[in-house]
């Protein structure tokens, strides 16, 4: 099909004058609003997500669709998120009963007995220790608190993302750290030549990095990006975040030698250019992966 000339003057009006995204999120308004099957096409919504940023105001329900929570048949949400809903009610009632939560408990606290309780592994005891993939889980609970408000949209939220990372992405999240090491020689062998005299390579902050998705390393704004990708379908976006970080704060790493050194810093990256590392990281992405073709 041919271009639409002047479809193609507006957009780059549009980022002349500030308004970046303009035609994209039209783009999605369509496939959201497309009902001629009577349900969205949940493979152009994967697409768009992984091409565009998710707008602020369609992001939810963009995941919550992606990530099964929701069905692709428009008339159907209204009766499934109720009957979320009173799942959740029940399971936190539940908890209440055997005093595996109080009112005092923290919220993070609560939807991870939630998640225990739901997937079978609730311990005997709620003073037991926390396991490393408790640790996982409230990390990435923290992080979507702070972008979604009502709590039982976070909840399935936040289960549903940490099911994937279980399921979806359980054999790819351990090969990342090798291909962190494959791109960044791609972009910077010398970089990663004083990473490795340094023997700092196998000690970078992965767990934070791939295991977390980056929750409580990039502020809101950034890991919302970065999550519109993993959601739709791409772990390996991760590994891009990773290179970029290396690369942005190339001249700190270079004049530190220590491998404890670097791995504190890593850990604690200044917040303030972030959004500029996710951008650049996305491009890399598409530089070394393609761009998905996108069609409304």
């Amino acid at each position: 099909m041919a271009e639409d000339p002047q479809r193609n003057f507006r957009s780059v009006y549009y980022e002349k004058v500030g308004f970046r995204g303009v035609e994209e999120k039209k783009s999605l308004e369509i496939l959201l609003k497309d009902d001629r099957l009577g349900m969205l096409d949940i493979e152009k919504l994967c697409t768009f997500s992984q091409r565009f940023p998710l707008p602020s105001m369609y992001r939810i329900l963009v995941w919550k669709v992606l990530l099964g929570i929701l069905p692709p048949h428009h008339e159907s949400h209204g009766f499934v998120m109720r009957c979320r809903k009173e799942q959740y009610k029940d399971v936190h009632h539940a908890l209440r009963v055997i005093r595996f939560i109080k009112d005092s408990t923290p919220q993070v606290e609560v939807f991870l007995r939630i998640y225990q309780l739901e997937s079978g592994k609730l311990p005997r005891n709620p003073s037991l220790s926390l396991e490393a993939e408790d640790e996982v889980f409230l990390a990435i609970a923290k992080a979507m608190e702070e972008m979604v408000e009502d709590h039982i949209d976070c909840y399935w939220l936040i289960s549903s993302f940490v099911n994937q990372l279980n399921n979806k992405y359980k054999d790819s999240i351990p090969q990342l750290p090798k291909l962190l090491e494959q791109y960044l020689s791609l972009e910077d062998s010398g970089l990663l030549t004083h990473l490795k005299l340094c023997s700092a390579m196998s000690h970078l902050p992965y767990n934070l990095w791939f295991r977390k998705c980056f929750a409580g390393c990039l502020p809101e704004s950034s890991l919302q990006r970065v999550w519109d990708k993993v959601i739709s379908g791409s772990c390996k976006i991760l590994v891009f975040v990773a290179v970029e970080i290396l690369l942005t704060f190339k001249m700190k790493l270079m004049a530190l030698n220590s491998t404890g050194k670097i791995q504190q810093f890593l850990e604690n990256i200044p917040q303030d250019n972030t959004d500029a590392i996710v951008s650049k990281a996305i491009e890399l992405w598409h530089k070394h992966c393609g761009t998905p073709a996108h069609s409304v």
